[in-house]
This record gives C-alpha cells, sequence and structure tokens, in this order.
C-alpha cells in the first residue's frame, strides 16, 4: 500500500512523468557489495496505470517488472551484460522479452510460458490496433548500460508469464567497470509484491 501511496501522489498529475521511488520503498530488494536492486511487479490494473496510463500489458500476456539499480560502492557499474530472468513457482526461467519486440508476444514460434491460459490475444493483422505498440512500452524499458558510483537507474523488464506467489526475479551480468569482475547474482523473491496488493 505504502508504494501505491507514493506512486499515487506522483500520478495525480497526468502529464508528470513516471519516476519511481526510492530503493529502500519496495519491499522485494537484496543488497549486495554495495549494490542494491529493489523490483516490483506491475500485475494489476491499479499498478500498471502509474506507468502505462490505460494500457494494462497484463490483459495481453505480458507482465512488466519495474526494476530499480542503486550502486553505493567505489566504482562504476557495467550493465551491458544484464541478464534478467523470471522464476516461476516451479522454477522455470522465462527470458525478458526485449521491449521492441513486446508487440509481437503472440507471433508464431515463440513459446508461451505463462503458467496458464493466456488472455486475449493480440491481432496479427495490424500492429497498428495491437495496443502493446504503444510508445511507453519501449519508453520505460530499463536502458543504463553503465552507472557510476552514487547513483540510480531503472526501467521495466517484460515477461510472458502470470505473476503467482513462489516467484523471483534472477539478475546476473552486473560487473565492476575497472576490473570487469561480475558480482554475485541477485534472486529476490516477489512474494512481498503479492502481500503489498
Amino acid at each position: 500500500m505504502l508504494l501505491l501511496s507514493i506512486f499515487a501522489a506522483r500520478g495525480a498529475d497526468k502529464n508528470a512523468p513516471f519516476k519511481p521511488g526510492p530503493t529502500e520503498s519496495y519491499p522485494c530488494r537484496q543488497t549486495q557489495e554495495k549494490v542494491t536492486v529493489a523490483v516490483q511487479p506491475f500485475d494489476t490494473e491499479e499498478k500498471t496505470r502509474l506507468a502505462f496510463d490505460k494500457l494494462d500489458p497484463n490483459r495481453y500476456g505480458v507482465l512488466p517488472v519495474l526494476v530499480i539499480i542503486r550502486n553505493d560502492g567505489p566504482s562504476t557499474l557495467m550493465l551491458d551484460g544484464l541478464r534478467v530472468e523470471y522464476l516461476t513457482e516451479s522454477r522455470q526461467k522465462v527470458e525478458a522479452i526485449p521491449s521492441r519486440e513486446v508487440a509481437k508476444v503472440n507471433a508464431p514460434g515463440r513459446p508461451h510460458i505463462s503458467g496458464g491460459p493466456l488472455p486475449t490475444q493480440i491481432p496479427r493483422s495490424s500492429t497498428k490496433k495491437n495496443p502493446l505498440t504503444n510508445w511507453t512500452i519501449e519508453g520505460r524499458a530499463f536502458a543504463a548500460k553503465a552507472l557510476p558510483s552514487g547513483e540510480s537507474a531503472s526501467g521495466f523488464f517484460y515477461f510472458e508469464a502470470r505473476h503467482r506467489s513462489g516467484a523471483a526475479l534472477y539478475l546476473t551480468g552486473l560487473r565492476e567497470a575497472p576490473s570487469r569482475r561480475e558480482l554475485f547474482y541477485f534472486e529476490i523473491p516477489l512474494d512481498a509484491a503479492l502481500d503489498g496488493r
């Protein structure tokens, strides 16, 4: 509820840009080696309205997950090799969909890993009628490639999944810039996000 009230205050002005709160305001977070990763699945219409206005990607089988990374370490972090996966309650890994491909989520050849039947199918004949071509999908996607000391970066990753109890987000590929040393992986349980509904 705290998260929703933070966003609701910011969302009162429709022209105001979407801006996530600080990492400590999210119940699903983890800190290692002075790097904090906070995550929030946007799995309800109320939550998605804060970032995507009238578009609810969940209606089309796409789960947006906000990821915020704060670097309190002494070195710049390289994020160009960042890999984010959604772990289902049965530990099945679902890879993030590149934001430019979200509108093609139901295209032939892409496996459906949703933990259940997908909702409304997206029309394939005309991308103009496809609601997932909305600019907010790419505009709100995580795009940072480097993160200087003392800074934060945020954005959405998209998964062809339904959010369920027992799920987690798994992040690898964060590296220190000078040494190229990869940080230990992050595995962040997402049950606290379900409790916060």
